[in-house]
C-alpha cells in the first residue's frame, strides 16, 4: 500500500507555482505602493508620497529577492529527485504502527518513523533545508551512513 507514502511522506518539496504566487503578491503590493505615492502627489501629501515609494521599492526588489529563492529551491528538488526516488519507490508505509520499511532490506534497513524516513530522503536527496519544521527530527535519531550502508 503506498496511499500513505503519497500523503504524508511526499520524496520531495511541492514547489510548483511557488515563485510565480510570490511574484504576483509582491507586484500587487508593489502597486499598492505606487497608488500611495500617486496619492501623495495627488493630494500633496509627503507622507504618503514618501511611504508609498519606499513600500513600492522594499516590495519590488524584495519580490525579486524570494523569487530567486524559489527558484533555487525548485532547481534543488528537481536536482535530487532521482536520489529521492531511489529511496522513496521500494518503501513502505505500515498503517498498523505507523512505520515506512524497506521489505527486501534494499536500499535502507530498518524500521522508521514517518518522520524520521521523510527526513533520510529528503536528506539524502539534499534538500533537508526545505524540510518544515515540524517534520525535523534530531539527527542522532536518524543514523543516515548506517541506514545507506556507509558506516
Amino acid at each position: 500500500m503506498r496511499d500513505g507514502l503519497f500523503g504524508g511522506l511526499e520524496p520531495g518539496p511541492n514547489k510548483f507555482g511557488d515563485g510565480w504566487l510570490h511574484f504576483a503578491e509582491g507586484m500587487a503590493l508593489t502597486v499598492v505602493g505606487v497608488g500611495l505615492a500617486y496619492m501623495g502627489v495627488q493630494q500633496g501629501k509627503p507622507l504618503y508620497l514618501v511611504g508609498g515609494v519606499l513600500l513600492a521599492l522594499v516590495c519590488f526588489f524584495g519580490t525579486f529577492s524570494v523569487v530567486r529563492d524559489d527558484a533555487r529551491e525548485k532547481a534543488a528538488a528537481e536536482a535530487g529527485a532521482p536520489r529521492a526516488l531511489r529511496l522513496w519507490r521500494p518503501a513502505r508505509y505500515r498503517y498498523g504502527c505507523a512505520s515506512v520499511f524497506c521489505p527486501e532490506g534494499e536500499p535502507w534497513q530498518g524500521v522508521l518513523t514517518p518522520e524520521q524516513f521523510k527526513e533520510l530522503v529528503w536528506t539524502e536527496a539534499g534538500y533537508a533545508d526545505q524540510l518544515p519544521v515540524g517534520d525535523k527530527v534530531s539527527g542522532a535519531e536518524v543514523p543516515t551512513d548506517v541506514l545507506l550502508g556507509r558506516s
